[in-house]
């Protein structure tokens, strides 16, 4: 029947014992088996925290800050979510408790509540379920998917926890189903897997009314035949509905392994979705067979401030490993902080390596370091593309060296400099708010004829998403392009520079926006491929 909406079917993903068990990877790899059997699927993921979104968060804090199309910035889950399943998310599928008590909190004030007391239940968890069920009212989705942030327990948690259990009630028992994910932990002194942190975990569930469908069990070691029946007996639930996760080379294997554990039929069957299909895996297959077989290999330094937390440039990691797998080549990452740098060492950091990417950031520090490396490799021939901030840095460092404009800055860290080649927006000069209020999102760019980066997207029009505040300033255009440094692509509407680069070296590129956030596992981003590809043609010339 035309204009027949789906009514989708709930599945809620839970954690215990600890945090970072990959409650988002098993969301990821579920859905995707589920979406390789003509399922249309989605992801939303809730944040415990009482930050509205995790913008104004420090990367150390929360790794990196996920930028939608549609502008919002969320958790690095989200990125996840795209990368495997090649879907697009927005503001919906991320929702923190701070963006829920914002929500119940306003409508108070407004006086919606006809002067009732407003309390967790059943106002907040009202809110709660309203925004889960939000992804569901769309019509698109055969299956919701919902990972709970946090550990079972939390105090945070709890009102997510509560809303999940009314919520058995609203939907019907076969149109929702909770997978707990937690851990068997392997004591090698006694030489044993230990099933109590799971009981405890599942008790715990249990005591907040909801007792767990599947359990699924990371762990180091595969699980016997009798460990599953323990857990069963113990937790309560079919020995068919325990599934091992054991830990794998790569994250992009865990749909297969998911897949061979029938984690997707036991879903399908717990749920009465009859279908018939066997996952068609074939392009990721092929995928996973060029990332574990390559041709050959480069190192490419990642030069940036939050080196010590790798999660602060999830997406960048990923990218590489989809760029490197499309070229058959495996990409080494080099983490080089850009405070390390001296005017003695640099040559010793960087002379080695077959690429350099300056990373994204904010703030002063670090700043000198990223430049002095960005001079080096221009200097030195070695494939360089700079991201957002690198490529700032990019500019500044060709108005320095190269047009002599010694005191050249970005306002953002010298904001009397006499030649501010990074300025700050327009309409950003007003801005008192720190969270959300950065450009966010998808925006169109028009590349130049003949340029490097219409090569590379083999089209003239293009859309990235970004997030920042500064600027480059157009005032200088004419005197860069003058010495040089040429600007390939334009925002139509505003003029803003997005693509700078620089023709007389063999790959110098630089891009405000954030390639790395489009990157997914079957659709790799062509400048990250074209970088790896630049990368091995350097590494092949030195040989």
């Amino acid at each position: 029947m035309s204009g027949h909406k789906k009514k989708p079917k709930y599945i809620f993903v839970t954690g215990g014992v600890t945090s970072s068990l990959g409650k988002g990877i098993i969301a990821s790899s579920l859905a995707k088996l589920l979406q390789a059997r003509g399922l249309s699927v989605t992801i939303q993921k809730l944040d415990p925290y009482l930050n509205i979104d995790p913008g104004t968060l420090n990367p150390y804090e929360h790794g990196e800050c996920y930028v939608t199309e549609d502008g919002a910035e969320t958790d690095l889950d989200l990125g996840h979510y795209e990368r495997f399943l090649n879907v697009r998310t927005s503001q919906i599928n991320n929702v923190t408790t701070g963006r829920i008590y914002n929500n119940v909190l306003s409508r108070e004030r407004k006086g919606d509540f006809l002067g009732k007391t407003v309390q967790v239940i059943p106002h907040i968890t009202d809110e709660i379920k309203r925004n889960i069920l939000n992804l569901g009212q769309e019509g698109k989705y055969d299956i919701v998917i919902t990972e709970i942030g946090g550990c079972v327990g939390d105090i945070e948690s709890l009102p997510f926890i509560e809303a999940i259990r009314q919520l058995k009630w609203d939907l019907g028992e076969k149109n929702m189903l909770t997978i707990h994910l937690t851990l068997i932990p392997y004591l090698k002194s006694a030489g044993e897997l230990k099933t109590k942190p799971t009981q405890h975990s599942v008790k715990k569930l249990q005591e907040s009314g909801i007792q767990p469908d599947i359990i699924v069990c990371r762990t180091e070691h595969s699980l016997p035949a009798d460990i599953r029946r323990k857990i069963a007996l113990f937790c309560n639930v079919h020995p068919k509905s325990v599934i091992e996760a054991k830990d794998a080379s790569t994250i992009y294997d865990v749909p297969l392994l998911m897949e061979k554990e029938k984690l997707d039929q036991r879903v399908l069957y717990m749920m009465d979705l009859y279908n018939d299909k066997t996952p068609n895996m074939t392009e990721w297959k092929k995928f996973l067979g060029r990332l574990k077989n390559p041709t050959a290999q480069v190192t490419i330094g990642l030069i940036g401030k939050y080196v010590e937390l790798p999660d602060a440039y999830k997406s960048i990691i990923e990218s590489f490993i989809h760029a490197g797998a499309a070229n058959e080549c495996k990409v080494k990452i080099e983490w080089i902080h850009s405070e390390s740098f001296t005017l003695t060492n640099i040559k010793e950091k960087l002379s080695h390596l077959d690429g350099v990417l300056v990373a994204p950031g904010f703030g002063e520090r670090g700043i000198e370091g990223k430049i002095a490396a960005v001079k080096f490799v221009r200097e030195n021939g070695i494939p360089f593309f700079g991201i957002c901030l690198g490529m700032q840095m990019a500019v500044i460092e060709y108005a320095r060296n190269v047009l002599g404009w010694e005191d050249a800055h970005s306002t953002e860290m010298a904001e009397e400099t006499e030649h501010p080649v990074i300025h700050l927006m327009l309409d950003q000069k007003n801005v008192e708010d720190k969270g959300g209020t950065m450009r966010l999102g998808a925006y169109n760019c028009d590349l130049t004829k003949g340029s490097l980066a219409s090569s590379i997207y083999g089209k003239k029009k293009i859309s990235e998403r970004h997030r920042h505040r500064w600027e480059f300033n157009d005032a200088y255009t004419k005197d860069f392009e003058a010495a040089g440094l040429i600007v390939s692509g334009i925002n139509p509407e505003n003029k803003l520079v997005e693509i700078v680069e620089l023709p007389s070296h063999p790959f110098f590129i630089g891009v405000q926006f954030h390639p790395e956030l489009k990157s997914t596992v079957l659709d790799p981003h062509p400048l990250f491929i074209s970088f790896v590809k630049a990368a091995m043609d350097f590494s092949a010339s030195k040989d």
